[in-house]
């Protein structure tokens, strides 16, 4: 293959250098081009292209950084890969020359090519949340179960992993497979200790572990639970790359083996106690399916999104609605209100609530997204349906009418919103953004006077707004799976 490779260089076939014409010796016979072929300095570069064939596939893929040890290795191959390509004797034969320039600008690409995924922005900021991440979990869980004490797993911790998860799947790869496969990575490990400090959460609110006197098997399965809340903060600390010396085959060895303990002991005739083991069980079984972390990523289906099929069916739902969205828009500038496909909007959310994200933080963000598309379609029909049949009477309060006036103008700005297709640096963005902030800045200076009805309407004038704005920003972010 290699061969085939520096053959193209020159635009002629590769016959393997093995041709004779009639009952000549092969050397006597042989062809230039051949010649050329088993010349010194082609062989050289035929042994360096062979080389660069088998380091390819690792530059494309590595998902590191530049301290890593792996991303070293390469670096320092592919570097004297280049220095042999340099020291190539070409014996001033343009043949030659073309072809050791061309072998060395390879070599180079893929020098070029490692660097700019080891130092690209978005890999750094994948490695500035991880760490964070890293810093929140040592200081709240692993340190405080080092330390012999008891980690607090509280909302504040969940919100704050949360955030850190949500921030993670709008870093922007480029379609650059490094740069996906080192955010797939952060993510699944993020997911996983999510998983695992909620499932420890529930732990805690149950009235167990049982009396050691209800039956012999209490203790030793009493005992075997401390051993699992050990290795959870052990799971924890692996994931998050704060455990040097343990690894997760030795963690799951030690998991299969309080299994085994476990599943020795009788607990025949004894309900309440056989629960007691099941729930311990189920725990150690929650903690094992996190262990097969150490190989995920590599293969690209897992962070490819786009041949997902619950992605593949998030997009088709997105295309219907895109779609509805044309219609409902048309008919209402024609100032035909008939065309109201709620029932079909609602019947997407359903199709959308059923999607299997998978625990997948970017399948459940992509999700989230198109039921909110859907529900800007059906706020959209409700308020025009509300300005419609609005009847407001002699004594309706001044600010109540101002409030609806409001209501009207974001009526007629949504409906923009919704048909608006461009980027944040387009003058239109900027002109919607400008005129949605003035409406929330009408609604404040309303003065309800004491009239709560007035206070509602505006609370959720105000609610509405900031939900188109929201919206905008949301169809103007540039998120990718």
């Amino acid at each position: 293959m290699a061969v085939r490779w520096l053959c193209s260089l020159f635009g002629k076939p590769f016959d393997g250098g093995k041709r004779m014409d009639h009952g000549g010796s092969q050397e006597q016979q042989q062809h230039p081009m051949e010649q050329q072929q088993h010349h010194p300095a082609m062989l050289r570069l035929y042994d360096v292209q062979k080389e660069v064939s088998a380091l390819g596939p690792q530059v494309c893929t590595f998902s590191g950084l530049q301290n890593e040890r792996e991303y070293k290795r390469m670096e320092r191959e592919l570097t004297r890969l280049l220095l042999e390509v340099d020291q190539v004797d070409t014996e001033g034969r343009a043949e030659l020359q073309g072809a050791r320039k061309r072998a060395a600008q390879e070599v180079e690409g893929l020098l070029r090519y490692l660097e700019e995924n080891a130092t690209h922005p978005s890999r750094l900021a994948i490695e500035d949340l991880s760490t964070a991440a890293r810093q929140l979990v040592d200081e709240r869980v692993v340190e405080p179960q080092r330390a012999g004490g008891v980690a607090e797993i509280n909302d504040e911790l969940v919100d704050a992993l949360q955030e850190l998860v949500l921030r993670l799947t709008q870093i922007k790869t480029e379609g650059r497979v490094p740069l996906r496969k080192a955010r797939y990575r952060a993510l699944t490990r993020l997911c996983a200790v999510q998983d695992v400090l909620e499932g420890r959460t529930q732990q805690q609110t149950l009235s167990l572990p049982l009396s050691g006197e209800t039956h012999e098997a209490v203790h030793r399965i009493n005992q075997v639970m401390v051993k699992v809340s050990m290795a959870r903060s052990q799971l924890v600390a692996l994931l998050m790359g704060l455990s040097g010396r343990d690894s997760c085959a030795h963690l799951s060895r030690i998991l299969m083996e309080l299994q085994v303990e476990l599943d020795a002991l009788d607990v025949s005739g004894n309900a309440a106690i056989r629960n007691y083991r099941k729930q311990v069980v189920e725990e150690i079984n929650g903690l094992l399916k996190h262990l097969d972390l150490e190989g995920e990523g590599d293969d690209t289906r897992r962070y490819d999104l786009a041949q997902n099929n619950s992605i593949r069916e998030i997009e088709a739902v997105r295309a219907h609605v895109s779609h509805l969205r044309e219609g409902v828009l048309r008919h209402c500038a024609a100032g035909d209100l008939s065309f109201r496909p709620k029932a079909e909007l609602q019947s997407l959310l359903t199709h959308l609530d059923q999607v299997d994200t998978a625990k997948n933080p970017c399948i459940r963000e992509a999700r989230r997204r198109a039921v909110v598309e859907v529900q800007a379609i059906v706020t959209f029909l409700d308020l025009r349906e509300a300005l419609v049949c609005r009847q407001p009477g002699p004594a309706e309060h001044p600010a109540h009418r101002a409030v609806w006036l409001v209501l009207g103008s974001l009526s007629d700005l949504q409906a923009q919103v919704l048909g608006f297709d461009g980027k944040r640096a387009d003058k239109s963005y900027m002109m919607l953004e400008e005129l949605l902030t003035k409406q929330l800045l009408a609604l404040d200076a309303v003065d309800a006077h004491g009239d709560e009805s007035t206070k509602m309407a505006r609370k959720q004038a105000v609610k509405f707004a900031q939900n188109i704005l929201n919206y905008l920003d949301m169809k103007t972010d540039e998120w990718e799976y």
